[in-house]
């Protein structure tokens, strides 16, 4: 525990220091304070926010979400139709270019939808495995072919992990592509330094570059929640993204600050592990259901900003249930349930988010309320930046995270979340053919009723066999300074950096 306050001390020194010959003092270079390094530029292999937000800067998609986070509009594609039999879905690109000044075609379209479809690295790729094939009829048509109807396709063109990239580069070397990327979005990779921060620049091939204000963005990694919001406050950085809950009030206050709370699609929940013991029987998952307060969670670790949560569809998303299954507080229950399986005196590792407050906080009063089910909840604090590889190897009983959805339709986090194994059931190993089926069905069914009837069950469903558990529901919290404008989130995460002006 010492050693662990001693570093974090010094990394909070080391980021100052660093900040302070940074390019913060540029006026058309926005810095961004985040709390954890991006993994990859090769955005296939990646499902996190930490990448998907950069991407959105760098690379370009062939239908974008717009601001309001509620419809589709052009990016790449200009237009889209689709035939009567909804199989066909043919795409015009408009005249953009690479980074590297070579014209985007529809024949790298192509190869991007095959890759994220194809390739054994790709996390999506049974979520493309609807596309029959993917052509090109000339450089500026796409013809896409589906082996089914999907309500969701066209959602998931919008989808950052699509993004469309050069085919000749990334055939190449691929893993040189993974450092530094060719795009077509707003700005460039200059460089990339782990663990420090990644430095872009205004792509002057950009399609719409006469939009963009900004002559470059420096996405910097400041894990400790405390020196980033140091950093915001006394202009090291222009912003801060990730608030803690428990300092909006105070930055509120500052009249240098901007506090923006945009709506989000934003869910934490308690993944668990269903391969290790106990965990792999529904009572015991129910019963650390009913050991955990969320109402205490909300108010105390969110200041009542956050919204007690019962469903993995979140609030204000497209189908969610509003009346689904919410267990009651009932640490007396719990261990009841607990010795009828047998597992009294359960203890768990609790893999927690070094650095981060509101998880640090969360796990303290979780581990308290388990106290009281007679479940001991060992807190293993690890760096962000490894707590990922924990979760996908394994080695971890419970763990908070979180998801915000990437695209408009439930399909997406559905099929990650309970539907397939490309992604470990999103780390938790839940297992259920009556449910993954019925996630199959709801991507092919085209009657709305009926997909949103399908939807309603799969909450219900996954609700009962405690797939994981649900905590809370709240927004995106950034900060800026006063002379930073039009810097914001749209409900799925994308932040519309071609938007923003620093003066």
């Amino acid at each position: 525990m010492q050693f662990t306050m001693k570093k974090a001390k010094i990394a909070a020194l080391a980021a100052i220091l660093s900040l302070s010959a940074s390019y913060a003092d540029a006026t058309g270079v926005l810095t961004i304070g985040r709390n954890e390094d991006s993994t990859t530029f090769d955005p296939i292999k990646s499902a996190q926010n930490v990448d998907n937000w950069v991407f959105s800067n760098v690379f370009d998609v062939l239908v974008r979400v717009d601001a309001s986070g509620t419809k589709l509009v052009p990016g790449l594609a200009e237009s889209w139709t689709v035939s009567d039999d909804g199989l066909t879905y043919t795409f015009k690109l408009r005249d953009a270019k690479f980074s590297d000044g070579s014209p985007v075609t529809a024949g790298d379209a192509a190869f991007s939808l095959t890759r994220i479809r194809d390739d054994k690295g790709s996390l999506w790729s049974d979520s493309f495995k609807i596309i029959d094939t993917a052509t090109a009829s000339d450089d500026k048509t796409l013809v896409v072919k589906l082996k089914g109807k999907s309500v969701p396709f066209i959602s998931m063109m919008a989808l950052p992990n699509a993004s469309v990239l050069p085919k000749k580069v990334v055939e190449a070397n691929v893993d040189a592509f993974a450092e530094k990327p060719v795009g077509s979005g707003a700005f460039t990779v200059a460089e990339w330094r782990r663990g420090d921060r990644i430095i872009l620049k205004k792509n002057p091939n950009y399609w719409d570059a006469g939009h963009v204000s900004l002559d470059g963005v420096e996405w910097i990694v400041i894990p400790d929640d405390n020196t980033r919001m140091l950093n915001v406050q006394t202009g090291q950085i222009d912003v801060a993204i990730t608030v803690p809950f428990s300092r909006v009030a105070e930055m509120k206050k500052n009249p240098d600050l901007t506090v923006r709370m945009d709506p989000s699609t934003r869910e934490d929940h308690m993944l668990i592990n269903h391969e290790h013991g106990a965990l792999a029987r529904k009572d015991v998952r129910e019963a650390l259901d009913l050991a955990i307060d969320k109402k205490a969670i909300v108010e105390a670790a969110t200041f009542g900003i956050g919204e007690v949560a019962n469903s993995y569809i979140p609030k204000g998303a497209l189908y969610h249930y509003a009346d689904n299954l919410q267990r009651p507080y009932d640490p007396e229950k719990a261990k009841q349930l607990l010795k009828a399986a047998g597992a009294e005196g359960l203890t768990l590792n609790y893999v927690v988010n070094a650095g981060k407050e509101t998880d640090e906080q969360i796990a303290v009063l979780i581990q308290q309320q388990l106290a009281k089910a007679g479940v001991t909840a060992n807190l293993q604090k690890v760096d962000p930046s490894q707590s990922w590889d924990m979760l996908i190897t394994g080695d971890y009983d419970i763990s908070v995270m979180y998801w915000t959805n990437d695209i408009l339709d439930p399909d997406q986090k559905t099929t990650f979340v309970l539907g397939h194994d490309t992604n470990l059931n999103y780390m938790t190993r839940y297992k259920n053919d009556k449910v993954k089926d019925l996630v199959a069905a709801a991507r092919l069914e085209t009657d709305p009723a009926k997909r949103e009837a399908m939807y309603v069950d799969l909450q219900k469903m996954a609700k009962a066999d405690v797939n994981w558990i649900d905590l809370y529901y709240s927004p995106y919290i950034n900060v800026m300074r006063k002379n930073v404008t039009n810097f914001y989130q749209n409900p799925l995460g994308r932040f519309f950096l071609e938007d923003t002006v620093k003066n």
